[in-house]
């Protein structure tokens, strides 16, 4: 379905989405999910950033969910999922974004890591996330977690 929508937009002229990396972080005792406040809106969101030259995607999701989260874990290099948003751009624009989503099983939360000034961090039930995110792809994708 996205080659066919990103065929159709290069022939209306339209670029495909940019890729972003995103972790959705579990705590494995409890199923519980970690979710970041977005630093222009205050949204519930999960940590996520654009690939990075050198690592691979799972790795570039376990970096931005560090840098975003504080999180220390193992990530899985095979993707749980993807969804879409528009992402808010300088001047009111937005751009097509897609994250593929990576899982991050959570051994520990760091207290000092480069975002932490700028966002909060709390951990929600796999529904209670689904509800608080803004994006219906990303609650479908926490809807499909256990718990």
């Amino acid at each position: 379905m996205n080659e066919l929508r990103n065929l159709l937009g290069r022939m209306l002229g339209r670029r495909p989405p940019a890729l972003q990396v995103g972790a959705l972080c579990l705590q494995p005792k409890t199923g519980r999910v970690l979710l970041i406040t977005s630093r222009g809106t205050g949204r519930w969101i999960i940590p996520k950033g654009w690939p990075m030259d050198g690592r691979s995607v799972g790795g570039a999701a376990l970096r931005e969910a560090w840098e975003e989260a504080g999180v220390r874990g193992k990530v899985e290099e095979t993707a749980f999922g993807r969804y879409s948003y528009d992402k808010r751009l300088t001047g009111g624009l937005s751009a097509p974004v897609e994250v593929q989503v990576h899982l991050v099983r959570v051994e520990r939360l760091d207290k000092t890591f480069p975002e932490r000034k700028e966002r909060q961090r709390r951990w929600f039930t796999p529904d209670e996330a689904a509800e608080l995110v803004d994006e219906a792809g990303l609650a479908r994708l926490l809807r499909r977690l256990p718990g």
